[in-house]
C-alpha cells in the first residue's frame, strides 16, 4: 500500500510539472502582435534550436536574424534584430499568473519599455503593474535641487530594463551616458541615480528604497 501511495504521489507531481506553463510555452503561444517579426513555426524552431545547444540564427520578417539568447522556466530572452530584443517573463501573481514582455532598442542608448498580459495573451492595463518613473524618479537628493536646469539639458530619460526571473526583481539601468554629450553627461553624472530597482509583489513592482 505504501509503494502504490509513493507512486501515486510520484505520479501526480509529475503530471503538475508537465502542465506547467513556461517562458517558452509563452513565446511559442503569443499571437503575431506580440512578435510581429517572427512567426509561430519560427518561434517554435527557436526554441528547440536553443535546446539542442544550437546557435544558428533564425530568419525573420525583415529578412534579418533572431535568436534567443536566455532561456529559464520563467524567463525567455530573444535578439529580435541587430537593435533590438526582447524579454518573456512569467511573474506569479496573486491572482494568477501575469506575464510581463519587456522590449528594448537601441536609440544609441538602451531603452525599455514594459507591457503585461494574462497568460491567454489578454492585454492588462501596465498602470497596475508597473508607474514608470519621471526624470524626478532619477534624480539623488543633490539633484533634485538642481530639477530645472538638468530639465532644461535632458530632453528625455534613457533606460534598459531586465527582471531577473530568480528574484522577479526590476532593475532599470540609466543609460544617458550613450547619448547625452560627454561633456554634459560629465557634468550632471553625480545627480543621476545610476539604477533603479523594484520589487515583484504578487500585485505589481514596487519600488526599492
Amino acid at each position: 500500500m505504501k509503494k502504490q501511495l509513493l507512486s501515486l504521489t510520484l505520479m501526480l507531481g509529475a503530471l503538475g510539472a508537465f502542465g506547467q506553463t513556461t517562458a517558452a510555452d509563452l513565446f511559442t503561444s503569443a499571437p503575431q502582435s506580440v512578435f510581429p517579426l517572427l512567426d509561430h513555426n519560427t518561434r517554435l524552431d527557436m526554441v528547440d534550436y536553443y535546446r539542442n545547444g544550437m546557435s544558428n540564427p533564425s530568419q525573420n520578417q525583415l529578412d534579418g536574424r533572431s535568436s534567443i539568447t536566455e532561456m529559464t522556466p520563467e524567463s525567455l530572452t530573444v535578439k529580435m534584430t541587430d537593435s533590438s530584443a526582447m524579454q518573456i517573463v512569467d511573474l506569479k501573481g496573486s491572482n494568477g499568473d501575469v506575464v510581463a514582455v519587456i522590449s528594448t532598442v537601441a536609440t544609441p542608448g538602451l531603452d525599455s519599455t514594459i507591457k503585461f498580459f494574462d497568460t491567454n495573451w489578454n492585454p492588462l492595463p501596465t498602470e497596475q503593474y508597473f508607474t514608470k518613473p519621471d526624470l524626478k524618479g532619477w534624480l539623488t537628493d543633490s539633484g533634485k535641487q538642481h530639477e530645472m536646469d538638468i530639465d532644461m539639458q535632458v530632453p528625455f530619460m534613457l533606460a534598459s530594463y531586465r527582471i531577473d526571473p530568480t528574484t522577479s526583481t526590476l532593475t532599470l539601468t540609466n543609460n544617458l551616458s550613450h547619448f547625452l554629450d560627454k561633456e554634459i553627461y560629465d557634468d550632471l553624472s553625480e545627480y543621476f541615480i545610476p539604477t533603479l530597482t523594484y520589487s515583484w509583489t504578487g500585485k505589481g513592482f514596487k519600488a526599492v528604497k
